[in-house]
């Protein structure tokens, strides 16, 4: 497997200056972004694929193992915060379970039936999402996880940094990055995990804009749970209305909190009105002001 390889350039990498290492270790996180961009295409596929399962109200479910279920964990934890994804609508499958976050489990990546077991445990079903990340591309317990998650009629993607590999042919959707030889042979934590911390970065974002969770660039649909982001809110609320500080905080507590309510309060609707708007919608602030016949070159000039 490429990413197992040894690259003769660095076989006395340890004799290199301090400088001169880091200057190689650099350069392959560069090459790991670069190796993202041929992937683009099928990250848009499965976005695509993806998202009416969970218009549906399906589940994203992240399995893997070692590094790459971390990296999994990693994306779908700051999803709540960040977009205020219910947490009910989250699930991780990571080999060892929940305590091989913080420390490794020895061979847990090898067992078949605790991946295909992690998968029955979470009852998954045909309106989720299950993705499974391995820089190898065939680790067992990430592809029985696919495997079993297929089987059980949900969608899946894989994501992997091997050409032709298990996890690429047997997922719906596969994602190569191929990031090739590591610096330190075998660390895939480096230019591997690099590249699937992007990878999933992209899928993850461009998945919660077609959901509706942005509106111009802004975090709309974000849970404002301290004080900084209540500030937050009241400048997105601002911003697109033009409706002032102050009366961006009195929308915000009119409604709950929520900023797509309180634009659409600001600009014009009653809360059984904004409910409706959002609801047919489903969320989409845009296409809320839209019906409300704001149209976002206007909404700056949106009454307080």
């Amino acid at each position: 497997m490429p990413t197992e390889d040894v690259s003769a350039r660095f076989r006395d990498l340890d004799a290199w200056g301090d400088l001169d290492i880091l200057k190689a270790l650099y350069e392959g996180q560069l090459a790991a972004a670069a190796a993202v961009a041929s992937s683009l295409p099928a990250i848009a596929e499965a976005v695509a694929a993806a998202l009416p399962r969970l218009e549906a109200g399906g589940r994203l479910i992240y399995a893997g193992a070692g590094t790459s279920g971390r990296i999994g964990v990693q994306d779908g934890a700051e999803l709540t915060p960040t977009f205020d994804w219910p947490e009910s609508r989250l699930a991780f499958a990571i080999a060892g379970g929940d305590g091989a976050i913080l420390h490794a489990v020895e061979n847990a990546e090898d067992s078949v039936d605790d991946g295909a077991g992690a998968m029955r445990r979470t009852a998954v079903g045909p309106d989720d999402v299950v993705i499974g990340i391995a820089a190898s591309g065939r680790t067992p317990y990430t592809l029985a996880a696919i495997g079993e998650a297929k089987a059980r009629g949900a969608l899946t993607i894989g994501i992997a940094n091997n050409r032709g590999s298990a996890l690429l042919r047997t997922a719906d959707h596969g994602i190569l990055t191929e990031t090739g030889e590591e610096v330190v042979a075998g660390s895939t934590r480096m230019k591997a995990g690099t590249a699937q911390k992007i990878v999933l970065n992209l899928f993850s974002t461009l998945l919660m804009i077609r959901l509706g969770r942005v509106y111009r660039g802004l975090m709309v649909h974000m849970r404002a749970t301290n004080a900084k982001l209540r500030l937050r809110a009241a400048q997105m609320v601002d911003m697109i209305t033009g409706c002032g500080m102050e009366a961006a905080a009195r929308h915000l507590d009119h409604g709950g909190g929520e900023v797509k309510r309180a634009v659409l309060l600001a600009s014009g609707a009653d809360g059984a009105l904004a409910e409706m708007l959002l609801v047919r919608h489903r969320g989409n602030l845009r296409l809320a002001l839209l019906d409300l016949g704001v149209r976002p070159a206007e909404q700056a000039r949106a009454a307080p």
